[in-house]
């Protein structure tokens, strides 16, 4: 009885080559701008969760928003829940033609049939 004679199971190191490690990439946005964070800072003060704005993304700043969106019941994470912007005020606006446009549509009119009465 002649058995079939297999390749190597295993690779063999001798052909592997060596790269550098992969860069991690990292989503999500990671710092957030001066001018936002002062609209947040305000935002949080006159909802009473800060006492003063200071311009900066600052830790006492992250500890208001954490708490303001604890207490709304969302995540509580270090970068600004979308809700939570939205809540403050400071989330996306419509475009004031479309909020006009909306307005001036017309609504239906009644549809009339006229009978011809004595025409035949």
């Amino acid at each position: 009885m002649t058995r079939m004679r297999r390749g190597p199971t295993a690779h063999s190191n001798k052909h592997t080559k060596s790269s550098a490690p992969a860069a991690k990439h990292t989503s999500g946005q990671r710092s957030i701008d001066d001018a936002r964070a002062a609209q947040i800072q305000t935002a949080l003060v006159k909802s009473g969760y800060m006492s003063e704005p200071s311009g900066h993304w600052d830790s006492a700043t992250e500890t208001a928003m954490q708490k303001f969106q604890s207490d709304n019941g969302w995540q509580t994470k270090l970068m600004p829940d979308s809700r939570a912007i939205i809540k403050l005020g400071l989330g996306p606006s419509k475009p004031a033609s479309s909020a006009a446009s909306a307005l001036a549509t017309e609504p239906p009119r009644p549809v009339t049939e006229t009978a011809n009465v004595g025409q035949q």
